[in-house]
C-alpha cells in the first residue's frame, strides 16, 4: 500500500519497520519517503463500527480519534508528556468506548475517561483539559479543581 508523504506529498516511500502496537489493535509502520528522505509513521487498524458522540446540546457527531488526540496534545503542551503516552491514552479511551454496549456515547463519558488518565499523569495537563471540558467560567472553578487534585 502506498502512502502519501506528509512532508512533500510524494507517493514513493518504503516501509522500514513494521510492528504490532502493544494492545495488538494496530500495526505500526515506519516509512521513509524516497523523494525527500524524511521518515513518518502510519498505523493500520481494523475498521470498527462507528461510534457516535452525543454532545451536551444533543448534537451527534462521529467519534474522531484525531480530534480526541488533538485535545489531549493541547492540554499537554509544554509538559513532559511524550507523544507515545498521548497515543496510548487515545488508544485506551477508544478501546474502553468500543467495549461499551452502546455505540452512542455521551461526551461527558469521553471527557471523564480522559480526565481520569491525565489526573494520574500530569496535574497541569489535567487542569487545562478540565478547564475546557468542564467549561470553567471563573477562577473559583480552577480553585475547586485544584482542591480535588491536591
Amino acid at each position: 500500500m502506498k502512502m502519501k508523504c506528509p512532508y512533500c506529498g510524494d507517493l514513493s516511500n518504503e516501509v522500514i519497520e513494521t510492528r504490532d502496537s502493544e494492545d495488538l489493535i494496530a500495526i505500526r509502520r515506519r516509512r521513509e519517503c524516497v523523494k525527500c528522505k524524511k521518515r513518518f509513521t502510519t498505523y493500520e487498524r481494523a475498521e470498527n463500527i462507528e461510534l457516535i458522540v452525543v454532545k451536551k446540546d444533543g448534537r451527534r457527531e462521529k467519534f474522531d480519534r484525531e480530534k480526541l488526540r488533538h485535545g489531549i496534545i493541547k492540554a499537554c503542551e509544554k509538559r513532559p508528556i511524550s507523544v507515545d503516552l498521548i497515543n496510548q491514552i487515545v488508544d485506551e479511551v477508544e478501546m474502553e468506548l468500543r467495549n461499551k454496549d452502546n455505540v452512542e456515547i455521551s461526551s461527558k463519558v469521553v471527557g471523564r475517561l480522559i480526565l481520569n488518565r491525565l489526573k494520574k499523569i500530569d496535574k497541569v495537563a489535567y487542569l487545562r483539559f478540565a478547564s475546557v471540558y468542564l467549561d470553567f467560567t471563573d477562577i473559583s472553578d480552577f480553585e475547586k479543581a485544584i482542591e480535588k487534585i491536591s
